[in-house]
């Protein structure tokens, strides 16, 4: 198990700890959806239990340099907290925030595909609403790319032809709900509105070397990540926290 602290202790029952729990849950099975989602349901149904160990986990410095080495703010506005990573069973624990905001929601509006399975819950905000895409010959046209080609530069964007893509769902995730997503999903990722939103998020290991990104004609393909500072997550993890104990 990688990544324990010292500061974990007092968030598990009976001096268990969560992510250790989430460890036995998730090495029950093989590393497939259907295994991340008895992972995410379970943040789903204890998130009191996992808002403690956040809290706990929190205090401790080192763990908090380690958390944001390993995190950055993604170009679509949100951002990526990769709050455990556990080497057997593989798997990481996301903490994703898209902070409250004027106007429309921002969130991950190029259809995209990922180079791992996941399952994700919906911890603090309204919901995530979700759109599922498939190449086809009579869909709306984009500019294709790959993503992860470059191991000099991983969050480069290399030009991989043009593709049409037509609509093929549009899921709505609330509050407490789940959501899986295997690396064949195509899907644009958005809050349901502009608040605080913040969904936590079980990644399987990598399975493929890139994924691919569809731009509409004419954007640039230039997105950066931006870092994540160890106020930012503070700040962030203060806001999860005391959104969820208000109900936000």
């Amino acid at each position: 198990m990688g990544n324990e602290s010292g500061s974990e202790l007092a968030a598990g029952s009976g001096g268990r700890l969560f992510s250790t729990e989430l460890a036995g849950v998730l090495g029950a099975g093989p590393a497939d959806t259907a295994t991340l989602l008895r992972g995410a349901r379970r943040v789903a149904e204890q998130p009191g239990r996992f808002i403690s160990w956040l809290r706990n986990s929190g205090a401790d410095e080192k763990w908090v340099r380690e958390t944001v080495a390993r995190s950055y703010w993604h170009p679509n506005g949100f951002a990526k907290l990769a709050v455990h990573v556990s080497g057997e069973p593989q798997f990481r624990l996301r903490l994703h925030v898209w902070p409250a905001v004027p106007g429309a929601p921002a969130g991950e509006s190029n259809p995209h595909s990922h180079r791992w399975d996941f399952a994700s819950t919906v911890l603090v905000g309204t919901g995530m609403h979700m759109v599922e895409y498939a190449e086809s010959a009579n869909g709306r046209p984009y500019d294709r790319y790959r993503y992860g080609e470059d191991p000099a530069d991983p969050a480069a964007l290399r030009a991989d032809g043009h593709a049409r893509l037509k609509k093929t769902g549009a899921p709505h995730v609330w509050r407490g709900g789940l959501y899986t997503c295997n690396t064949k999903v195509v899907h644009t990722v958005v809050p349901v509105d502009n608040g605080l939103t913040a969904t936590v998020v079980v990644q399987g290991p990598h399975l493929t070397r890139s994924t691919v990104v569809y731009r509409e004609p004419g954007q640039s393909d230039d997105q950066p990540n931006r870092p994540l500072t160890e106020g930012d997550f503070h700040l962030l993890v203060k806001e999860v926290i005391t959104g969820w104990e208000n109900g936000a």
